[in-house]
């Protein structure tokens, strides 16, 4: 089956993901929408799994990679190579549902101005939970999913949020490539909230989906709190802020992140972690230089003003603490106005 111009190009990175593979692969034959091709990029894995999944149905191409490159490379590669319009990310343990494509195609028609949307995540073994509802931005650097863990039905209209999460993130491909793709230098973890935060520097809002969804697991591969996972967060934290936060904001900022560091590091010394978030945030001072030089080209090609850019974040030490969602109203301007978006999004003014 072949696909000469699929609107979406689905990029499923993959890492020793086993059934998680498999299952995903089986939920995107049934996809009601099957105008895409199917991307799948190997971060060598050791398994072959990859070469025995049945995707014939599917137009499709498999990339092997002779080293594990990262997910942020790994899914540049991916998106060099795609011909679709739009890009979906599309974790391996990211189960989507079957009218998925359908609503995310309706979600473009009824945003046109939009070039970035996530998808609503829900947990994987409990479905009326929600496993995050977008990414939210701290100021003191800090970025979390939404709502995990709250009542899925609780997220019934789209909304505005800082950044979708990779797992299930849909974006413009002439856009991504502009903008320079995933921070390739942070491996895993936090790419996507700097993308997505590039995004807003850019002048485009990111989209939440209420009614595109996916199950999902997180971290099936890397583990929750593995050391691999707990140095790459703490790194790409710091690197995150240094580059994307413009302005005043950043000298206000500054100091409310070193003092979350330096409040992390403390608890790390009772949870037993000290050590790897130390080499972290050294090996985040280490890297400022580059760093810093991808700030200035950032900042300089941004568009939105400093204080656009400081209404998205969030301040609330309320909202952090309990992760609690921070989605805003959709603007007006982002709705077509044919009427279509009637009851799909939340009010716009706020009220």
């Amino acid at each position: 089956m072949t696909q000469l111009n699929p609107k979406f190009s689905i990029i499923i990175v993959t890492y020793n993901s086993g059934q998680y593979l498999m299952d995903c692969i089986t939920a995107l034959t049934g996809q009601k929408n099957k105008n895409f091709e199917l991307i799948i990029v190997d971060n060598q894995s050791d398994e072959g799994l990859v070469h025995s999944v049945n995707i014939s149905s599917l137009t499709h191409r498999i990339i092997n990679l002779e080293k594990n490159i990262g997910f942020a490379a790994a899914n540049n590669i991916g998106a060099k190579q795609a011909v679709g319009t739009w890009l979906i990310t599309l974790n391996p343990d990211a189960i989507p549902e079957d009218n998925w494509l359908v609503e995310i195609e309706a979600a473009i028609k009824r945003y046109p101005e939009t070039r970035i949307f996530g998808s609503k995540q829900i947990k994987f073994d409990n479905p009326d939970k929600l496993d995050g509802a977008g990414d939210h931005y701290h100021c003191t650097g800090i970025a979390w999913r939404g709502g995990e863990g709250d009542l899925a039905e609780t997220i019934s209209q789209d909304a505005m949020v800082m950044s979708p999460c990779a797992a299930a993130a849909i974006y413009h491909r002439d856009t991504y490539l502009a903008l320079g793709g995933m921070a390739e230098e942070f491996f895993c973890y936090y790419e996507d909230v700097d993308l997505g935060l590039r995004f807003r520097l850019s002048g485009y809002n990111s989209v939440q989906l209420s009614d595109a969804k996916v199950r999902h697991i997180g971290s099936a591969t890397t583990g929750k709190s593995s050391q691999f996972v707990k140095y790459h967060v703490s790194r790409n934290r710091v690197w995150t802020f240094i580059r994307c936060v413009p302005g005043l904001l950043f000298v206000v900022c500054l100091p409310l992140l070193i003092i979350s560091i330096f409040a992390r590091l403390c608890f790390s010394i009772f949870a037993g972690d000290s050590l790897i978030k130390l080499k972290a945030f050294w090996d985040a001072i280490v890297g400022i230089r580059r760093i810093w030089n991808d700030r200035r080209d950032i900042q300089k090609a941004r568009k939105a003003t400093t204080s656009q850019f400081g209404s998205d974040m969030t301040w609330s030490i309320g909202k952090l603490i309990f992760r609690a969602t921070d989605s805003r109203p959709i603007p007006s301007a982002l709705i077509l106005k044919d009427g279509s978006a009637s009851g799909q999004v939340g009010n716009t003014d706020g009220s």
